[in-house]
């Protein structure tokens, strides 16, 4: 028998939360790994159904869940969708193209390029970890990756693994080291940043 609720107090980075049912019964335990389809990855107050168990307590557990209707993801702007990876490009882009102006040393292209893929990668364990229910990356630890060049590599991940493009406080966190990482390069990219960057390099 099927049964019907809807998913509240989803804890996406530990991929469980509950399922609150449309009869006003006891809350159901609900896992990442109980869904029919893994394409598509709650965020909460998602429509489903559901099939009910119990554990060896006598807890009710939801399996076979299925969505109700579209969650509305792609109905997204067409350029909307892409912009992350357009920006990631433009960047990088930027970046290169003022070392080979002479504004900025090859060592920082390298960095941000070094760091951005670190940083993709990471984004890419932390989610097959969650989707297998094994040890999470630390938020933390993917904010450090963006702060220290790799922003455009996780933005891509964002974008591409469809992976914390949805969780509000992380973009928060997120954006701020996008905004700090920037303004940093501004200033390595003004004369005076510029002679500093040089000096510290070695490089004239």
């Amino acid at each position: 028998m099927r049964y019907q609720g809807k998913i509240t107090d989803w804890k996406d980075d530990k991929g469980f939360g509950f399922i609150t049912p449309n009869d006003g019964n006891q809350r159901v335990f609900v896992h990442i790994k109980s869904f029919s389809s893994r394409q598509q990855r709650p965020v909460g107050n998602e429509i489903v159904t559901y099939e009910l168990r119990h554990d060896a307590k006598g807890r009710p557990q939801a399996e076979r869940i299925a969505f109700v209707g579209k969650r509305g993801a792609p109905a997204s702007p067409s350029g909307q969708d892409n912009a992350p990876l357009i920006l990631t490009a433009a960047f990088l882009v930027f970046v290169a193209g003022s070392v080979f102006a002479g504004r900025l040393p090859i060592a920082v292209a390298g960095l941000y390029m070094v760091a951005s893929l670190v940083a993709f990668i990471a984004y890419a364990l932390d989610k097959s970890a969650a989707r297998n229910d094994q040890w999470r990356t630390q938020e933390s630890t993917l904010h450090l990756f963006a702060l220290a060049g790799g922003w455009p590599g996780a933005l891509a991940a964002q974008r591409l693994l469809r992976h914390k493009s949805r969780k509000q406080s992380f973009q928060f966190v997120f954006w701020v080291t996008v905004v700090l990482n920037c303004c940093a390069l501004a200033w390595f990219y003004s004369s005076s940043g510029a002679e500093v960057l040089h000096s510290m390099l070695g490089t004239t």
